[in-house]
């Protein structure tokens, strides 16, 4: 997989493990936080592959008790893999990061 998104600073990012740090060192027990994907549009290409652009509303509770919002956009691209089913292998993000990290949080 690789992306472009506002915490990799503007480099193009391949593989999965720049993401394994965030969620391997992100501690997400007892939030409450809300996703919404709003105004999705899907473009198939061909039977094996897809694009869906839309934008990423992440509602959560920050750590003085107030509910926050943050918004970004995303695009994903999809590839049909034999054996794997739909895998994603791009993802371009703008706006706020993807993650509410736990100093964001109220427990």
């Amino acid at each position: 997989m690789t992306c472009f998104e506002p915490e990799a600073l503007g480099n193009l990012i391949e593989g999965m493990d720049f993401h394994k740090f965030y969620f391997d060192n992100t501690e997400h027990a007892g939030q409450k936080i809300h996703t919404t994907l709003l105004n999705p549009n899907v473009h198939l290409m061909g039977d094996e592959g897809a694009c869906i652009a839309y934008i990423r509303l992440t509602q959560f509770i920050d750590k003085n008790g107030d509910a926050r919002s943050r918004q970004a956009q995303e695009t994903r691209v999809w590839h049909k893999r034999n054996g794997r089913g739909w895998v994603c292998v791009h993802v371009h993000r703008t706006g706020a990061p993807s993650s509410v990290t736990t100093a964001d949080c109220h427990f």
